[in-house]
């Protein structure tokens, strides 16, 4: 156990080249009773987590050679394998298409740019509980069929 580190705080560990996306997630979800690290690629999250476990990380889809998806797979794979224990993955999504590929990789949630706190806190939230959060931003509006009519209605 590191010097310093008290388990009853929360450890998230951003993963983002973005200084913008980084500054975004630290300001929503930093403070005196979260402790946050950063890697700056993709390929550096593996590491990080072996070295210390975070009880969630965060990570940006676009991020050098080495996005999201493939971090997660990375971290999924590596429990698969019995290396590395669990940890809760939310990635920052940039498109709505883009959830089919978070959900393959095992993320327990995701978040749609462009991010704001209230979403970032409920995400977080829910997932350092053991839930999971799918935010809905973007998401096509269901259409009843009542409401669609049918052809040849006059109204």
């Amino acid at each position: 156990m590191a010097a310093g580190y008290d388990p009853a705080v929360p450890d998230v560990l951003i993963a983002s080249d973005s200084p913008a996306v980084v500054d975004d997630v630290e300001s929503a979800l930093g403070g005196p009773d979260t402790v946050v690290r950063v890697v700056g690629a993709g390929i550096d999250v593996l590491p990080a987590a072996l070295q210390r476990l975070p009880d969630l990380v965060v990570l940006d889809q676009q991020i050098g050679n080495m996005g999201a998806i493939a971090s997660c797979l990375d971290l999924r794979l590596e429990e698969s394998a019995d290396r590395i224990d669990h940890v809760q993955v939310l990635i920052l999504l940039d498109r709505r298409a883009d959830v089919f590929l978070a959900r393959r990789s095992g993320a327990e949630g995701w978040v749609m740019k462009p991010l704001d706190p209230i979403r970032l806190r409920k995400a977080a939230k829910a997932l350092l509980a053991g839930n999971t959060y799918h935010d809905e931003t973007g998401r096509p509006r269901q259409v009843s069929p009542a409401a669609v009519g049918t052809p040849g209605d006059a109204g």
